[in-house]
């Protein structure tokens, strides 16, 4: 994992949704449904629900928003019924791209996937013909903007909780597990002072494709596109970043 920071290379896409706080709620509030409809509107016995539900609130959704989410999925309220669909495909310069979405209209969100693709110099390709470019893993960000942690103390905090991996730049500490304990290294590291910026499992590529100046602003061109669809929740490719 040397030399990657998911943490720096998705900054440029947050600072961007952060002036779309509508599409963020939406996106936030069918992950909540979602976590709820699968395994219980319960956040305690349901890590999925839990993990959405502190994300939302990280970007200051209201409660209510929450409570509805989840009461849509538990059968209280009536509501739009949701399905997840993975996108795998090819970028500018053989770029490597997952696309996880959240829709309510798959012929919808299948032309506008489609599209962003098409009209990038991307292809679509068939269910796993990029996944194995990539690992399944825990993801936690802590960040130190005045320097007062201590790296080795947080370093043994993480691995006493089960944490596989833990990486320093400028302030930034990414913390990577095994899915399965993403909970129990967030709670433990909550418990001894940490504050978390985010926890999430996520895909990390396994090898990253260097672009030409030309393919990294189509590729920027194809996440924006995709970004702006309220049915996309989350995009994952191995460029790295010039």
């Amino acid at each position: 994992m040397a030399g990657h920071s998911k943490w720096h290379n998705i900054q440029r896409r947050k600072n961007a949704q952060d002036a779309k706080k509508g599409k963020i709620f939406m996106r936030h509030a069918k992950a909540i449904y979602t976590a709820a409809k699968q395994a219980g509107g319960d956040p305690e016995t349901n890590p999925a629900l839990r993990l959405a539900v502190d994300k939302a609130k990280a970007d200051n959704m209201p409660n209510d928003n929450i409570d509805r989410a989840i009461k849509k999925a538990t059968g209280t309220l009536d509501g739009a019924s949701y399905e997840e669909i993975t996108y795998e495909g090819y970028g500018p310069g053989g770029t490597a791209i997952i696309v996880h979405v959240l829709t309510d209209n798959r012929n919808r969100t299948a032309a506008e996937v489609r599209h962003a693709f098409t009209k990038n110099n991307g292809n679509l390709g068939e269910s796993g013909c990029v996944s194995f470019m990539f690992d399944r893993k825990g993801y936690i960000v802590i960040i130190d903007e005045e320097r007062l942690i201590d790296e080795d103390e947080l370093t043994l905090a993480a691995i006493e909780a089960g944490a596989d991996d833990i990486e320093t730049s400028e302030g930034v500490y990414e913390i990577y597990t095994i899915p399965e304990q993403l909970h129990d290294v967030t709670s433990h590291l909550r418990e001894n002072g940490y504050t978390i910026e985010e926890a999430e499992i996520t895909l990390i590529p396994q090898t990253f494709s260097q672009l030409t100046e030309s393919d990294e602003e189509k590729m920027l061109q194809l996440i924006g596109m995709l970004e702006a669809s309220e049915d996309v929740q989350d995009i994952h490719h191995n460029m790295e970043r010039s």
